[in-house]
């Protein structure tokens, strides 16, 4: 029987890396960065086209290679980086597997330029699906350029995985930040399809920050600066009021390396409790120093996840930083014991007394003599007399509601087939007296006892049929123009997003359009929106948006119903009028599914007479 087991050609056995460590564009950016900031370099320059997919350029003025170098660079496993295992607990560079410009090349068409500071003529090389084509001195600038042509060209069903456009865009851009951020005493540029996105020099962090994200986070950030001999901890968090509804801006580094990790996002979280609702996200950009030895990053192809020697004890370091930073700041509520307040009364001067209180008394007031002035009743133009002779108008406006039933539910409203609450279906003649509770509940009188409505969750409903219908049939929500036009600033990656949706958006009555790179416009908005944060309305869309990708059409719809739904509900903490909450309940019980959110919970509950009954016995 033959041998079965052979050894891999080298070009099949770097197209396998290049599945781990090349999984789309943005993966390629990113360890092309990383080696041009481990050459030394102070400028950097990324050019990309069609997300990536046509051209990914990145050009540095780092150390350059030589002649040999630049074809051995090319080779599996070949690095500066490391000699011996031990390095592997010593890195501090960003590269080192070794393994990048191999599964790179494997996968695309490559050429690199590159010449050392000094040297005359540089070296040019072309590779092509693992295969040199050519070799050969030439002019060039001191440092790198490398650029990825065609992106999966000869594995034609991973370059069918990929997403769209904006979508691997976005990728790239994630990608730019964590690189850019990290290291904001190197210059960066970014150029899309010919377009500059960002021109970054060398500055401080919150410069950085700033010039990423917009000016908005000049006044958002609080400074975090802790020493210790297990880590050191420094950086940025956002000021508790600037919490978003979005999962945004949040950065790790450990040694200057983006990482992921839960665990320490938890330790940050559980800083800013009871300063945050509990759907709002925090932003921070937090760097840990620590020793080497300390963490091992060799766990994951991307680099994106390391273990630390003593999880527990950077947890706790990193939850007392980020909560000395929002108690430094004089974010986190303070109580004095020391001083009661109320009680806190200057002592009287030298030779002072106190005069004790004196009572006015009328002696011949008679509350029996009806000619006896009232000095009380009078001031408020009443009299003991005219409050006996009409005390029956106290009471006219009182309604008998021990039988009475609201006529808010149609004969044909569906919840008469959905409900089992024992609500008579048939219709009163007269509205009921409704309530307001706690300005979140719709209280009403029904036969068989009273009917609690959470407004929110009702609104929720009642708006999401509604859209759901407007986009299927591509009808427009109605529009109010705004007297002064408002501007919105976001990310890059959110900016891509929102161009995307703008049809969706406009549907829904906004009229937005784009006002320069990362800006828009707002000159309408829906005429039913609730006071509140645009900006904080339109990040929230464009989250849900992104559960969007790579679901189906009816999905898509149903996910856009509910997010502009949630978005423009009234909320908790609303003062209804009558006529509103007429209106809310005749609209839910129109609804199809008048009982349940659209999260799933009771949109009203009814307490029997019989439960009530119970309570007072």
């Amino acid at each position: 029987m033959p041998d079965i087991i052979q050894l891999l050609p080298d070009s099949v056995a770097n197209q396998i890396a290049a599945g781990e460590v090349v999984q789309r564009p943005a993966s390629a950016v990113k360890e092309l960065m990383e080696n041009a900031i481990d050459s030394g370099a102070s400028h950097i320059k990324l050019i990309i086209k069609d997300a990536g997919k046509s051209l990914i350029q990145v050009i540095d003025n780092g150390c350059g290679m030589s002649e040999t170098d630049a074809r051995i660079c090319f080779e599996r496993h070949a690095t500066s980086k490391i000699k011996e295992a031990n390095d592997l607990f010593r890195i501090r560079t960003m590269g080192f597997r070794g393994e990048a410009l191999a599964s790179i090349a494997a996968i695309a068409q490559v050429e690199l330029k590159t010449k050392r500071i000094g040297d005359e003529v540089g070296t040019s090389i072309l590779i092509e699906g693992s295969s040199v084509k050519s070799q050969e001195s030439c002019s060039c600038a001191e440092g790198t350029s490398i650029s990825v042509k065609n992106l999966f060209f000869n594995v034609p069903a991973r370059r069918n995985f990929l997403k769209s456009n904006p979508v691997e865009t976005n990728h790239i851009l994630d990608e730019f930040y964590r690189v850019a951020i990290a290291f904001p005493n190197i210059a960066f540029d970014l150029f899309h399809n010919d377009q500059e996105e960002y021109i970054l020099p060398p500055s401080q962090l919150k410069q950085r920050i700033i010039n990423l994200f917009g000016s908005q986070f000049n006044q958002r950030l609080l400074t975090v600066e802790l020493e210790s001999t297990i880590c050191n901890i420094t950086g940025f968090i956002g000021k508790p009021e600037a919490a978003k509804k979005t999962r945004g801006e949040q950065y790790f580094f450990v040694n200057k390396r983006f990482i992921k990790h839960a665990y320490l996002n938890h330790a940050v979280i559980g800083a800013f409790e009871e300063l945050i609702s509990a759907n709002s996200f925090p932003s921070y950009f937090l760097f840990i120093e620590t020793d080497p030895q300390n963490i091992d990053v060799n766990i994951h192809p991307t680099k994106t996840e390391i273990k630390f020697l003593d999880e527990k004890h950077i947890y706790a370091i990193l939850k007392s930083a980020v909560k000395q930073s929002l108690g430094k700041f004089s974010i986190t509520p303070s109580i004095d014991f020391e001083v009661e307040q109320s009680v806190n009364i200057m002592p009287l001067r030298k030779g002072e007394t106190v005069n004790p209180p004196t009572i006015k008394i009328n002696p011949d007031y008679n509350p029996f003599n009806q000619n006896t002035p009232n000095e009380s009743s009078r001031s408020n133009g009443f009299s003991n007399n005219s409050l006996k002779n009409n005390w029956e108008k106290l009471y006219s406006n009182q309604v008998d509601t021990a039988n009475h039933i609201p006529d808010f539910i149609p004969t044909n409203s569906p919840v008469q087939q959905t409900i089992s609450l024992n609500v008579n279906p048939e219709i009163s003649q007269q509205k009921s007296q409704l309530i307001q509770l706690h300005k979140k509940f719709i209280v009403s009188p029904v036969k068989s006892g009273i009917m609690l409505i959470d407004q929110q969750l009702a609104h929720e409903r009642i708006l999401y049929e509604y859209f759901l219908e407007l986009i299927v049939q591509q009808e427009s929500y109605p529009q109010q123009r705004q007297l002064s036009p408002q501007l919105i600033e976001l990310s890059a990656m959110d900016a891509v997003l929102m161009k995307e949706m703008i049809p969706d958006i406009k549907m829904m009555g906004f009229d937005l359009d784009e006002f320069g790179p990362g800006s828009f416009v707002v000159n309408g908005i829906p005429a039913d929106l609730p006071n509140g944060n645009i900006n904080q309305i339109v990040e929230c869309l464009i989250e849900d948006y992104k559960l969007t990708k790579g679901v189906n059409e009816d999905a898509k719809k149903n996910i856009l119903a509910k997010s502009f739904a949630k978005n423009m509900a009234i909320k908790h903490g609303k003062v209804l009028q009558a006529e509103e909450m007429n209106s809310i309940i005749d609209r839910l019980f129109a609804c199809k599914q008048p009982t349940i959110s659209i999260e799933g919970k009771n949109t009203l509950i009814i307490l029997q007479v019989d439960e009530l009954e119970k309570k007072f016995k």
